[in-house]
C-alpha cells in the first residue's frame, strides 16, 4: 500500500500525484508553507477531514481556511469542544449532551446536576476557554469499539452519550482527546486548541435532550470564537448592529407589519406602509415577468387532499403542514404549495409543442405549521406568499429557460445590491427522500450544472439539500450580521409531470412529457422584507419607501401651497404627505427623519413668491433649493431608475 500513488485533484482542476497515506497538511504544504499554517482542515470530496488523517483514495481536495464554510465549521466544532473541557474543569460532575458547530458559532448542551449555572457565570467560562485553548492541545483521533465507548461512559454515568452510542454501529465509532477532556465525536477538528484566540458565550437556554419535552432537560450554552480578537471584536459590532436593524423592532416602528394573538401566532397582518413596500416589490417583479412571457394565475388558499397526495406534499411534509379539514366527507388542506394547482391548470388544456413554454405565475399565499419556539418575526412565520412560477417546457428549451430564470432572479438582488452565495443542491444516497426516477435525477442534475458553468456561476454543490421532486439553484442571502438566508430558487423537475400525467402534443403528433422549471426570485414575500428591512435598516430606496416626500409648511400661511404641491405629485404617482400641524419646523423635521422618509420639502413665503421648494434629503440635511419641476424630474428619474441613496446603509 505505502509503494501505491494518489491522483488528488484541487478545485481549479489541476492535478498532482501523492503517496498513499499522505495527510491534509502534507498537501497544503506541498502548495505552500503559508497555507499550511493557514489550514484548519482539508475537504475531500464530500468529507471534511482533519489535516493528520491518511488520505488513502483518489479525490478532489480543498484546503480550508478560515474564508471557508468548512474551515469554520471546523473551528466552531473545535471550539464547543475547547467550551466542554472549561467546563471540565470548573465543574468536574457536569455530564455532556452535544456540541455541534452551527451557523454562527457552536453551543455544547450540559446537565449541571445540582449546581446553578446562570449567565453571571459566562464570564468564568470564557477565561477559562481561553486557558484551555493556550495549551495548544492536539486533538487526538482514536478508534474505539463499542463496548469500550460504552465502558469509558458507564464509569463517567454518562447516559446522554450512552444514548448516543446506542445508535451508532460497532466499528465507526471515535472518540477525540485534548488535553484531559475526551469526546464521542466524528471530528474532523483542528490542528490544536492555540488556533482560538478569542471567544464569547453569547447566551444561555434549555435544550430537552433529543429535542423530547419528556427528556431530561438540559443547559445550553451558546458562543463565538475566532482566530484573532479584532474578528470577535466586529462581529459584536456586527450585533450591536443588528439590533438596530432589527426588523421586528423597525417594522413596529414604521408601520410595516403587526402581529396579533387574536388572529393567530405566525401570521403577520400587513399595515398602511407594509402593504405599499410590498405591493411596489410585487409590481416590480410582475413588469419584468410581462416582459419575459409570464400569466398570472390565481389559486385558492385550500386544496383537495387527493391534490396533496398526488404530488407527495402529503405525507412527505406532513409535519409541517396543518391537519386537514374534513368538509362534505373529504378532507381538505390549507395550501402548503403552490406547485400542484399550477399543474392542474396546465392539464385544463391540450397543449402543443407550438405553445411552450408555458410560464404560470401567482403571488400565492401558503401555510405551514412551524413550532412556536421557531416563529420569528417576518422571517419564520405560519403564513406567508411565494412569489411563485412554474414552466412547463419542452427538453430542448428547457436549458435557455433556466438561464432566463437565473438572469431575472439576479437582477432581483443586484437591484438591491444585496449580497448572494450560489449553491446547487442535489441529492445524496438517501433514496427515500426523493421521488422519481434516478435517471430523471442524474439528467436534472447534468443540465443544472452545464448551465451553471454557461452563465460563469460562482457555486458549491451542496449534496442533500435537493426537494423530494428535483435539484436547483438556490440564491443565499447574507443579512446585516452575515446570517444565510435561502431565497430565491430555481428548480428542475421530472418527477412531477410524471404524477400529474403532464403531456403536450410533438411534431410528430405523439404525446412527450414537458419538464417543468420551479421558480420564485424572493422566494417568500414575508422572510425577504424581513431581510429588505435590515439590509437597509429600514431606510429605503426612493421607489420603495411607503411616504417619499414630506412636504412641511413653515407656518399655517403657508399649508395652501403645500396642498397644492401634494396633488400634483400625487397625479404623478408619487406617495406624499403635508405635515401641516402646528409645530415648530424643527420637531416636523425631525419626524420625518425618524420616520425615514427619504425627501422633505420645505415651503415657506420665499418658495411661494418664486414657485420652488428647498430640499432636505434624509441623513443628508439642505441639497439646496429648486424649481418644483426640476425637483419633480429628478426625483421621478431616480424612482424610474430604482436608485440606490449615496447614504445607504446597506451592509
Amino acid at each position: 500500500m505505502g509503494e501505491q500513488s494518489l491522483n488528488i485533484t484541487f478545485p481549479d482542476g489541476s492535478q498532482k500525484e501523492f503517496p498513499d497515506g499522505v495527510t491534509g497538511y502534507e498537501v497544503a504544504e506541498s502548495i505552500s508553507k503559508g497555507l499550511a499554517r493557514e489550514a484548519l482542515s482539508v475537504t475531500l470530496d464530500d468529507e471534511i477531514l482533519g489535516l493528520s488523517r491518511p488520505i488513502h483514495k483518489d479525490g478532489t481536495i480543498t484546503i480550508n481556511t478560515w474564508d471557508s464554510e468548512d474551515g469554520k465549521y471546523t473551528f466552531w466544532h473545535s471550539s464547543a469542544h475547547v467550551l466542554a473541557e472549561a467546563i471540565q474543569e470548573l465543574y468536574p460532575d457536569a455530564k455532556f449532551g452535544i456540541g455541534p458547530p452551527i451557523e454562527q458559532g457552536f453551543y455544547y448542551d450540559v446537565d449541571f446536576g445540582d449546581t446553578d449555572f446562570g449567565q453571571d457565570d459566562l464570564e468564568a467560562l470564557e477565561k477559562k476557554f481561553i486557558e484551555m485553548a493556550r495549551k495548544k492541545s492536539e486533538f487526538d483521533r482514536q478508534k474505539i469499539s463499542k463496548n469500550d465507548a460504552i465502558a469509558f461512559y458507564q464509569k463517567k454515568d454518562n447516559p446522554y452519550k450512552l444514548d448516543l452510542i446506542e445508535g451508532l454501529e460497532d466499528g465507526t465509532i471515535t472518540f477525540y482527546t485534548q488535553g484531559e477532556f475526551t469526546d464521542l465525536c466524528r471530528g474532523p477538528h483542528i490542528p490544536h486548541t492555540g488556533k482560538i484566540k478569542a471567544v464569547k458565550l453569547t447566551s444561555l437556554a434549555g435544550a430537552y435532550w433529543r429535542g423530547d419535552e419528556n427528556s431530561e432537560q438540559l443547559t445550553r450554552i451558546y458562543g463565538i470564537s475566532f482566530p484573532k480578537q479584532k474578528m470577535l471584536e466586529k462581529h459584536l459590532h456586527q450585533v450591536e448592529e443588528a439590533k438596530k436593524r432589527d426588523h421586528k423592532k423597525l417594522g413596529k416602528q414604521l408601520g410595516i407589519y403587526m402581529m396579533d394573538s387574536m388572529v393567530g401566532q405566525g401570521l403577520p397582518v400587513w399595515l398602511p406602509n407594509g402593504t405599499t413596500i410590498r405591493r411596489t416589490l410585487e409590481e416590480f417583479l410582475r413588469d419584468e415577468q410581462k416582459k419575459r412571457g409570464y400569466q398570472e394565475v390565481i389559486t385558492p388558499h385550500i386544496g383537495n387532499l387527493e391534490l396533496y397526495r398526488t404530488s407527495g406534499h402529503y405525507p412527505y411534509y406532513q409535519d409541517s403542514q396543518y391537519n386537514p379539514i374534513e368538509v362534505d366527507d373529504e378532507g381538505y388542506l390549507l395550501k402548503p404549495m403552490n406547485c400542484p394547482h399550477h399543474h392542474r391548470i396546465y392539464s385544463n388544456e391540450l397543449h402543443s409543442y407550438r405553445d411552450l413554454p408555458v410560464r404560470l405565475a401567482e403571488f400565492g399565499s401558503v401555510y405551514r405549521y412551524e413550532q412556536s419556539g421557531e416563529l420569528n418575526g417576518l422571517s419564520r412565520v405560519r403564513g406567508f406568499t411565494q412569489d411563485d412560477a412554474h414552466i412547463y417546457c419542452m427538453h430542448e428549451q428547457l436549458k435557455d429557460e433556466i438561464k432566463n430564470c437565473i438572469d431575472l432572479t439576479q437582477l432581483v438582488f443586484s437591484t438591491f445590491n444585496m449580497p448572494v452565495d450560489i449553491r446547487l443542491s442535489f441529492r445524496d444516497d438517501n433514496e427515500e427522500k426523493y421521488g422519481g426516477k434516478a435517471e430523471f435525477w442524474h439528467r436534472a442534475e447534468k443540465e443544472i450544472k452545464e448551465v451553471a458553468d454557461e452563465v460563469n456561476l460562482d457555486y458549491t454543490i451542496a449534496r442533500g439539500e435537493a426537494s423530494f421532486y428535483g435539484p436547483k439553484i438556490d440564491f443565499i442571502i447574507r443579512d446585516a450580521i452575515g446570517r444565510k438566508w435561502q431565497l430565491g430558487t430555481v428548480q428542475v423537475d421530472y418527477v412531477m409531470p410524471e404524477r400529474f400525467d403532464l403531456t403536450y402534443v410533438g411534431s410528430d403528433n405523439q404525446k412527450h412529457r414537458p419538464v417543468i422549471i420551479h421558480r420564485a426570485p424572493f422566494g417568500s414575500m414575508e422572510r425577504f422584507m424581513s431581510i429588505l428591512i435590515e439590509h437597509f435598516a429600514g431606510d429605503f430606496p426612493v421607489w420603495l419607501a411607503p411616504i417619499q416626500v414630506s412636504i412641511i409648511p413653515i407656518a399655517d400661511d403657508h399649508n395652501e401651497y403645500a396642498f397644492k404641491l401634494a396633488e400634483k405629485m400625487k397625479r404623478q404617482d408619487i406617495r406624499v404627505e403635508v405635515d401641516h400641524r402646528s409645530e415648530q419646523i424643527g420637531a416636523k423635521i425631525r419626524n420625518a427623519e425618524t420616520s425615514k422618509v427619504p425627501y422633505m420639502l420645505i415651503v415657506g413665503d420665499d418658495e411661494i413668491e418664486k414657485e420652488t421648494v428647498s430640499v432636505r434629503r434624509h441623513k443628508e440635511g439642505d441639497i439646496g433649493t429648486f424649481d418644483f419641476s426640476e425637483f419633480i424630474s429628478n426625483l421621478k428619474t431616480e424612482i424610474d431608475n430604482k436608485e440606490l441613496a449615496k447614504h445607504t446603509n446597506q451592509k
